[in-house]
């Protein structure tokens, strides 16, 4: 099972000191923020694609691209690709440069974008969303796929003969999540084509979670991918730490009732009551996140948003010491235990090109027996 972190990468004013920190600054720390992830022994490093203020991840590959050269192990992928407003065949290329990069190092994340105005900056039509996902990613997974496409649709130009350049790293191409928080035609999506299913867990009731993960699991198999429960499924999760409960509660609540997204709304009790939203100790962190077993069953990745809402860079890298050191290590164990055999591991580049290479030979065995 993997664990990371995942930025949305807002620039926010920090409500206990009025102070704003520039696009640069909010830039650099997201950088710091990755690499610290990898030194304390987390998984994967996210960040989200937005193109309106407050948000500064315009260019995720230009940002993955730069921590590549400066880590080593961690998973570098995004929690937003918008495949709505985006080419799919920018995206092909980009994101196959970017495993050649990173040796593979690379998966990536499908979403809507929920900001209506961003659409009809790129040309798009929100009321298009879900039929612009579907055929976007269609022609992305044919270009990744297939040498030479020939290809028409409804949403951009039409393709002869086209080749999308750098190939993806050892002909495997970068394994994908579907992210949704709340549209089924999503989850169905990724069912569909046998990929991951990210809920993004942080706004919505464990019942809704429930529903949409069952879902997804339901479809997967019945396409013919596997049994329900070998489906690949992660989830979001936001957190704010101190050894002391109340300690945390006191210093998170000026940024929960100021955050952009949820502030001025329900009180930060409703909240962590009613959502996944964990503030207190490291412990409280833990029996929290186990309980997400409870209901989407054994899962693959479980990323943390961290980072939000104006909180300063030396806090959230003493929220990561203690997610390293305290909480991921004891989750490791606990959700390894009773852990189905048959329940596959989170997809990396190695085991997609080992299962490829694996096919491979079972076909040169068909034909040398036929």
């Amino acid at each position: 099972m993997q664990f990371g972190i995942f930025t949305v990468g807002d620039v926010t004013p920090d409500p206990t000191t009025g102070r704003t920190p520039t696009e640069g600054e909010r830039i650099k720390a997201m950088v710091a923020i990755a690499r610290k992830a990898e030194e304390v022994g987390l998984d994967v490093f996210a960040t989200g694609e937005h193109h309106n203020p407050p948000f500064v991840p315009s260019s995720p590959t230009t940002m993955l691209g730069y921590i590549a050269a400066r880590t080593e192990r961690i998973v570098l992928s995004t929690s937003t690709t918008l495949i709505t407003t985006n080419d799919p065949v920018k995206i092909a290329e980009d994101f196959a440069m970017l495993q050649h990069l990173a040796d593979g190092r690379v998966d990536l994340m499908m979403g809507r974008g929920n900001t209506g105005p961003v659409y009809p900056w790129f040309g798009q039509d929100i009321r298009k969303g879900i039929d612009l996902a579907i055929e976007n990613y269609a022609l992305l997974r044919r270009l990744w796929r297939e040498d030479v496409v020939d290809w028409q649709g409804t949403f951009r130009t039409p393709l002869q003969g086209f080749t999308s350049t750098p190939r993806p790293l050892d002909g495997v191409p970068p394994f994908v999540w579907h992210g949704s928080i709340r549209s089924p035609e999503i989850a169905e999506q990724a069912a569909f084509y046998g990929d991951g299913f990210f809920h993004n867990n942080i706004f919505w009731p464990a019942d809704h979670t429930r529903r949409m993960v069952e879902l997804y699991r339901a479809r997967y198999a019945h396409y013919g991918h596997g049994t329900p429960e070998q489906a690949i499924v992660g989830l979001g999760g936001q957190v704010f730490m101190r050894r002391n409960s109340q300690d945390a509660v006191r210093e998170f609540r000026p940024y929960f009732d100021n955050a952009p997204v949820y502030g001025h709304g329900p009180s930060l009790e409703d909240f962590t009551e009613q959502t996944p939203l964990t503030v207190g100790s490291p412990q409280q962190v833990i029996e929290k996140t186990l309980a997400f077993r409870e209901y989407a069953g054994d899962y693959q990745r479980q990323l943390f948003l961290m980072d939000h809402a104006g909180l300063p860079l030396k806090t959230v890298l003493e929220q990561l010491d203690l997610l390293g050191e305290e909480v991921v290590p004891v989750l490791r164990e606990e959700f390894a235990k009773g852990r189905p055999a048959a329940v596959p591991q989170a997809p990396t580049h190695q085991s997609l090109l080992a299962a490829a290479r694996g096919g491979a030979r079972k076909e040169a065995d068909k034909e040398v027996v036929a």
